[in-house]
C-alpha cells in the first residue's frame, strides 16, 4: 500500500495509459476469483501501529529518519509526517496465547526503538494525534518526510482540488483554518488491523466490520485535540476525511465521493469495492509498471496487479480491500483502519481482540446484523461515535437507541468472548484482553476521556491550554510506558 513511486508528477499520456492499465488490472483480478488458489487456510491477523515522535518537551520532534537510521529494523518505516514512524508486525494466527506473546514482543521492540530514539533526542509517542502539535510546528517544508511518493501524493491532491483545504470542524470547540500541504493529515496516526480471509468470505467480514466500527471506534477514541482546540472524541476521522479531500465546493455540491469513504452499499464481493474505486476515483499516482497481468495469469503464476494495488491505496476506505501476492500466492484481507494509536500496547490488543472477536459472530451470523440496518444508518452510528466516544448514542437491531456502553455491555461483549473462543483464543488471554474493554465501558474513561478529564484538571489548576496539553502529554507517556490500560489511569 505504501510503495514508492519513481517521480511527483506525472502526464496526461501516463494518467490515460494508467486508466486503461488500471481496467485491465480490474479485468484480471474479477477472473482470479473464479479461477484462481488464495492463500486462506488459516486465517492470519496482522497489526500496523503509527507513533509520533516528541523530544524532551513534548513538542513534535521532526527527525524522523535519523530516528529511523538509529533503529536500523526494516519493521519500522517512515510516515508521512517527518515525527512519524511506522511499525509493522509480521502476520500471525489468533489462537492460543499468540496475543499474549505479541504484547511482550511488542513492548520489547517499542521500548528498544525509544532507547534508540533517544540517542537522537526523540521519544516515541502512541496516540491518535499528538496534543502538543500546533500550526507552527507543520509550516515550512520540513514537516514532510523525503519521499517522491508523499510529495505525489500532495502535488496531485492540490492539483485535483485547484485551491487550498479548508478544514472546518466543529465538536466541543470549533477550528476553522487553511491548509495549503498535507500536513494536517500527518497529524493522524492510527492502528490498522488486518484479516486475511477467503474471497468467498470477504464480503461478510467487510460488511460485519462497517457494522461494528462505530462502537469499536467508541471504545478505543485517542484523539480529543487538534491544534489545542478540543474537537471530537476521535478528531482523527474527521480530520483526516477534510485534510485529504481532493474535492472543491462544487463537486461536494454535486455528490461527488469523497476520498475518505465509509462506502455506500453493503457488498456481496471483494470485488464490488475494486471495480467502486476503478469507476468512481480519478488516479492520484498514475504510475505504470511493465507487468502484463494476463500473460501472468496465463502462465500459471500470480500478477502482482500493481496498478490496482496502488490505486487502492489512495482511497482511504475505513475498512478497505487489500489484495497481495507472497512467496508467489495470493491472498485477500479486510485493513481495519477505525482505530487511533494507543494509549498502550494492552489497550491496543484489547481493542483488537474486541474487534476480531465481535467480527466472528457477526460474519458467521446465519441472518447477519446488516441485513436489518441500513448502510446509512450503520454509517450515521460511525460518525455519532467519532463525535461522542463513549457518550454517542448509536442504533442496533433489535434494541432500537442505545447508549453504545449499554450496547458494547449486553450484545457486543458477549459476542467478543464468543468469538473468539471460535478462534481459539486460550480463555485466560481472552479474559485479559476482553475485561479491559469491559471495564472501559462501566467507568465510561478511554483514552480520549482521560485526556480532556486531565487538561480539565489542569486548566482548573491555572494553566493555560497549551502547558496543560504538554504536561498532560508527559502524564499520558508516563501511562503508556507503565502499559497499564488507560480506563485505570488516575488523573490529577
Amino acid at each position: 500500500m505504501g510503495d514508492e513511486v519513481s517521480g511527483t508528477g506525472f502526464t496526461r499520456e501516463e494518467r490515460q495509459r494508467y486508466r486503461e492499465k488500471v481496467q485491465l488490472c480490474l479485468d484480471v483480478f474479477e477472473r482470479m476469483l473464479s479461477t484462481t488458489h488464495f492463500d486462506a487456510e488459516q486465517p492470519m491477523t496482522g497489526l500496523e501501529v503509527e507513533l509520533n515522535l516528541v523530544d524532551a518537551d513534548y513538542q513534535p520532534f521532526l527527525g524522523n529518519m535519523a530516528v529511523l537510521e538509529e533503529i536500523a529494523d526494516p519493521a519500522y518505516q517512515t510516515e508521512l509526517g517527518a515525527y512519524n514512524i511506522e511499525l509493522n508486525v509480521p502476520p500471525q494466527p489468533l489462537a492460543g496465547d499468540a496475543s499474549l506473546r505479541l504484547e511482550a514482543s511488542l513492548r520489547a521492540s517499542l521500548n528498544a526503538a525509544e532507547e534508540k530514539a533517544n540517542r537522537r533526542g526523540g521519544h516515541i509517542v502512541m496516540v491518535g494525534i499528538l496534543p502538543t502539535l500546533m500550526p507552527e510546528h507543520l509550516a515550512g517544508e520540513s514537516w514532510m518526510s523525503p519521499s517522491a511518493r508523499y510529495q505525489a501524493l500532495e502535488n496531485s491532491i492540490f492539483a485535483a482540488r485547484g485551491e487550498d483545504i479548508h478544514l472546518d470542524i466543529t465538536g466541543v470547540e470549533r477550528l476553522a483554518t487553511y491548509a495549503d500541504t498535507l500536513a494536517p493529515e500527518s497529524a493522524c496516526t492510527s492502528v490498522q488491523l488486518h484479516l486475511q480471509v477467503a474471497p468467498a468470505d470477504f464480503a461478510r467480514n467487510w460488511n460485519a466490520s462497517q457494522v461494528i466500527a462505530g462502537p469499536q471506534l467508541a471504545m478505543g477514541a485517542n484523539s480529543p485535540y487538534f491544534f489545542g482546540h478540543e474537537l471530537w472524541r476521535e478528531t482523527r476521522i474527521e480530520l483526516f476525511a477534510q485534510s485529504t479531500d481532493t474535492r472543491p465546493q462544487e463537486l461536494r455540491n454535486q455528490g461527488v465521493r469523497p476520498r475518505v469513504w465509509f462506502g455506500e452499499r453493503w457488498i456481496t464481493s471483494i470485488f464490488d469495492l475494486f471495480e467502486e474505486n476503478v469507476r468512481y476515483f480519478p488516479a492520484l499516482l498514475p504510475e505504470v509498471t511493465d507487468e502484463d497481468p494476463l500473460r501472468v495469469l496465463e502462465s500459471g503464476a500470480a500478477p502482482r496487479l500493481q496498478e490496482l494495488r496502488l490505486h487502492n491505496g489512495t482511497i482511504y476506505r475505513w475498512n478497505r480491500p487489500v489484495y497481495d501476492v507472497v512467496d508467489g500466492v495470493p491472498h485477500v484481507r479486510v485493513e481495519n483502519r477505525v482505530l487511533p494509536a494507543g494509549p498502550t500496547v494492552v489497550d491496543i490488543l484489547a481493542n483488537s481482540a474486541f474487534y476480531y472477536g465481535a467480527l466472528r459472530v457477526l460474519a458467521e451470523d446465519d441472518r447477519p446484523v446488516w441485513t436489518k440496518l441500513t448502510f446509512p444508518t450503520a454509517e450515521e452510528n460511525f460518525h455519532e461515535c467519532a463525535r461522542r466516544g463513549l457518550d454517542a448514542t448509536v442504533y442496533w437491531p433489535g434494541l432500537g437507541d442505545v447508549t453504545v456502553d449499554e450496547l458494547v455491555l449486553r450484545r457486543l461483549l458477549p459476542m467478543a468472548y464468543e468469538g473468539l473462543d471460535r478462534w481459539g483464543v486460550d480463555p485466560a488471554v481472552r479474559d485479559r484482553y476482553l475485561g479491559i474493554i469491559e471495564e472501559r465501558a462501566k467507568t465510561g474513561r478511554n483514552g480520549a476521556a482521560w485526556q480532556t478529564e486531565t487538561v480539565q484538571a489542569l486548566e482548573g489548576r491555572g494553566a493555560p491550554r497549551a502547558e496543560a496539553l504538554r504536561q498532560m502529554l508527559a502524564l499520558y507517556v508516563e501511562g503508556m510506558h507503565s502499559n497499564e490500560p488507560v480506563h485505570t489511569w488516575p488523573v490529577p
